[in-house]
Order: structure tokens, then sequence, then C-alpha cells
């Protein structure tokens, strides 16, 4: 009894000490038609277009490729279930709106694309994304590029609000004008630490592509697991992987990236060396180093070993072999967070300090990264985490990990991180012009199917923006702008959470 008169008085003091008024409805109610990212440059006007797709024509009027009508009929698909979602939900009672007034222009009749150069097959570090769209009953959306039409067929999409009533889909009169702040605009998920299904990674390159970010970096392996299935190495995911149905086939890989590509994504696997690779050593032992305690006992492997030369062999095999299969120039390698202590611990290292003249055990760090770059194809470029160095191209994620998790409302921490403040802030002497762009990082520890969808959405979509050109703090219209985008994912089968506090979708 005594208990519960504690409980009950120090609830009452909260209850007291705690009170503040809270309105009905939404906390930040949702915007309609509101582009995301937002645009360079855009013009709203009042008059509005009605949808109908018995009368919208969509034209290709030069250059044509199947990327191109993929996204046409995509972003048709996407109009028709937006209506058929809300369609429970409109009011049968209510008199229907009116479409001869002064703001109504009619039906929106086409859409001409003008893509004035050819397809390009893959997408690419510094691809034209930039596009022009014209919103009047005979659209028009110009691009230079495949990529840059993809962006605007996908803000096309998100211009389209439906009506009050919930019955029709409308889309406001207007110019868009629109390019990237930055070229690299990614999200790093980590399939090892717990695998992520084949359908979740396609859906997350769908809502990547709702957001236009444009490099899936697949941290593919780690030392927990080795879920890539390697040809030449079999063993490596036969013993690796956390069971044998675990893994990625070379045609799971190729679904991923032909996913990517027909929505403007580049792939870019990671092979974290020579730290993060216990799983490479159920099946290749020798590859790592031997550690010991101080005792000079053994107590378990660590990094790579790099002063054999077989480390060497077999990951300049390994390493052709990914590159064979991946498209992208760029491949990680990692590089980071190696256990030099091991290395220390081990009297073949001590022997080696000695006989090669090396200042200490950090030298065979240096020792690994210089013979394993050399290894990867022609043409080839590495990718490495690594603190900041003044010649470099840079992508910023430190301050985008997205398994770092605080209470609903956290993305606006992501939103107002600026790459080039926070590059300013760790050193003077790096030109922020090298910040090529950053990316979203889903590190996998407490993440697996059940929940990946709503840790990453709308979380990273705040990234997204930030990546794109928004460069002010987070305000209340970018709070109803998310409100709408958040709505839009889960509209697409994307279950992303709610970003802001009490709120509701119907829809879109």
């Amino acid at each position: 009894m005594f208990r519960l008169f504690v409980y009950l008085n120090i609830l009452g003091a909260f209850l007291v000490t705690g009170l503040h008024i809270v309105e009905p409805g939404p906390e930040y109610p949702a915007s309609k038609g509101a582009i995301w990212p937002r645009p360079q440059m855009q013009s709203i006007e009042i008059p509005y277009y009605k949808f109908d797709s018995d009368i919208l024509e969509i034209k290709v009027v030069d250059h044509d490729c199947p990327i191109l009508s993929n996204a046409v009929q995509r972003s048709l698909a996407v109009l028709r279930e937006m209506l058929r979602i809300a369609s429970p939900y409109v009011n049968r009672n209510a008199p229907q709106q009116v479409l001869d007034d002064d703001t109504y222009d009619g039906p929106l009749k086409s859409l001409s694309i003008y893509l004035t150069s050819p397809c390009e097959e893959y997408p690419h570090f510094g691809m034209i994304e930039s596009y022009n769209l014209t919103i009047a009953a005979d659209s028009t959306l110009r691009s230079s590029s495949i990529w840059g039409i993809l962006r605007g067929l996908e803000s096309w999409t998100h211009l389209f609000h439906l009506s009050d009533n919930r019955d029709q889909l409308h889309i406001n009169k207007g110019e868009v004008h629109d390019f990237p702040r930055y070229a690299h605009r990614g999200l790093l998920v980590d399939t090892s630490r717990h695998y992520i299904s084949m359908s979740n990674i396609l859906l997350i390159l769908d809502a990547m592509a709702m957001n236009k970010m444009n490099v899936f970096h697949w941290h593919i392996v780690d030392d927990q697991s080795f879920p890539y299935q390697s040809e030449r190495f079999p063993d490596l995911s036969r013993l690796g992987a956390y069971h044998e149905t675990l893994i990625y086939t070379k045609e799971n890989i190729q679904t991923v990236i032909d996913h990517a590509r027909n929505r403007g994504i580049r792939v870019i696997p990671e092979f974290d060396v020579p730290g993060h690779t216990r799983s490479w050593g159920v099946a290749k032992p020798d590859l790592l180093t031997h550690c010991y305690d101080q005792d000079g006992d053994y107590v378990g492997l660590g990094p790579m070993n790099p002063i054999k030369d077989s480390t060497y062999t077999f990951l300049q095999e390994l390493f052709h072999e990914v590159q064979a299969l991946f498209p992208e120039r760029y491949i990680h390698i990692g590089g980071d967070e190696v256990d030099l202590d091991c290395w220390e611990s081990n009297p073949e290292f001590q022997r080696y300090i000695q006989e090669h003249n090396l200042t200490s055990v950090a030298d065979f760090h240096a020792l690994f990264m210089r013979n394993t770059i050399p290894l990867l194809s022609e043409n080839s470029r590495p990718i490495v985490w690594q603190i900041l160095r003044a010649s470099h191209q840079l992508i910023y994620s430190t301050g985008w990990y997205l398994d770092h998790l605080n209470t609903g409302g956290d993305w606006t921490e992501f939103f107002n991180k600026d790459p080039r403040d926070l590059v300013n802030g760790l050193s003077k002497d790096i030109n922020v012009d090298n910040i090529v762009g950053g990316e979203a990082c889903m590190w996998a520890e407490v993440v697996n199917d059940m929940n990946i969808m709503s840790r990453v959405w709308p979380r990273a979509s705040a990234v997204a923006e930030r990546l794109w050109g928004h460069e002010s703090q987070a305000t209340y219209q970018v709070h109803c702008r998310l409100e709408e985008h958040t709505c839009r994912m889960n509209a697409r089968g994307i279950h992303a959470q709610p970003p802001s506090g009490p709120g509701f979708c119907l829809g879109v």
C-alpha cells in the first residue's frame, strides 16, 4: 500500500509540473504536392490540372531506351496507386468538387519528355542529374541525361496531390529547375551483422530513388558473416555465412545492380580489409594473423597477415572476381579499425620490424594498403575509411550514422549537419571543394529485416535533402514537407516511421 501511495504522489507531481496544453490534430500537417528533396528553383501557381489516365499521354520526343520506358510505366503506376489507396477514404456524401472555377485549368493532357542525348548504360560518378520540368496542360520534362530524366519523373510524381475530397489527383501549374549540390549521395547498408533479404534491399533502392540518392554502398561482409558467394572461393560463404541460405549469389547481385541501374543508382561493394575479416578466416585461417597475450599464449585470429605473399595473391583473385561482377569503377576496401595490438603481439611481426627497419607496428597498415591497392583491376578507384587528408576527394558520413537512435524527430540532427561546416570544424587545411558528397550509414548490429526500413526512413531522407541542395535549418515547413513525403513512402510500400510526432497518413 505504501508503494502505491508513493507512486501516485510521484505521478501527481509529474502531471502538475509537466502541465501543458495539447491541441487536437497532427503536430505538423502534411504539405500537398511538395517535392523532396526540395528543388533548387521552383515556381508554383494557383491554377491546377486534374489527372485522368484516359486522357494523359506521355510522349518520348527524342532519345528513348528501356530505362526510360520502365521509368514512365513506374510513374504512371504510382499515380494510379495513389487513387486506389485513397478510394476507401473518399467522402461519398460530400458534393463533387467544382472543376469549372477560375483555378481549374482542365485535365492534364500530356507530358513530353525531351532526352537530348542517348541513354548511358550505367550511372557513374559525376553523371548529369539536372532537369527542367514545366507543368501546364501540355507539360514538358527536359534533360541531357537519362539520369536527369529519372530525377525529373520522380519530382513530377511528387507534385500530384489528392483533392480535398480525396477522389481526384491534382497538380498545380508551375516550373522546376533542379540539379544536385553533391555528386555522391549515398546510403550504406550493412548486410553482414544481420542478413538483409533481397526483397528489402530492392525496396531500399526504391526508397533511395524517391529521395534522389544515387549510391548504394553495399557493406556486404564483415567480421560476423561472409554472405557474398564467391565462385572462385565458395568456402568463404559456405563456412563463413550465418547459414547456407543467407547468402548473396551472383544472380542476386546482378538483380540488385539491374534494379539500381534502372533507378539511376550506383552500387559500390565494400570488402573491408585488413580488419573486419574474422568471417573470412573460417574458410581461410591462413589469411589472418595469430594473436598472443602478454604471456605469449595464443588467443585467436586477428587482422589479415600483411607479411605473407599468399595474402595478396588471394586478394587479387577475389577482387578481380568482384570487380568483374560489379560494373562500378569504384570499390571500397575499408582499411579502418585494425587491431594493431594483435600484430604487435606476434613474434613473427617483431622479427619483421627489426629485419626491415620499420619504426612501429603501425607501419604494417601502410604496408598492407600499399600492397593491396595495386591489386585492383586496371582503371578502378579504391575508396577507404580514413581521417581527412588535404589532397583527397572526401565523402562525408561521420554525423550520419543511422544506428545512433534517439526518440522521434531525431531526423533534424541529420538535416542540420552540413558537410562543409563539419569538415571546416575538423581541419582548416581541408579544401571543402574536395567534398564530393556524403552517405547515411545503416550499421546492422541491432537492425534486421524486421526494423531496417523504419530505422532508415525517413531519417535518411533528411540526409538526402541536405546532399541535394537544401542549406537552411529544419523549419516548420520542412517538418510539414517530410510528413507528406513519409506518407508518400508509406503509400509505396516503404515502412518509414513517423518523422515528427502525432499525425496520420491516408494514402498520400
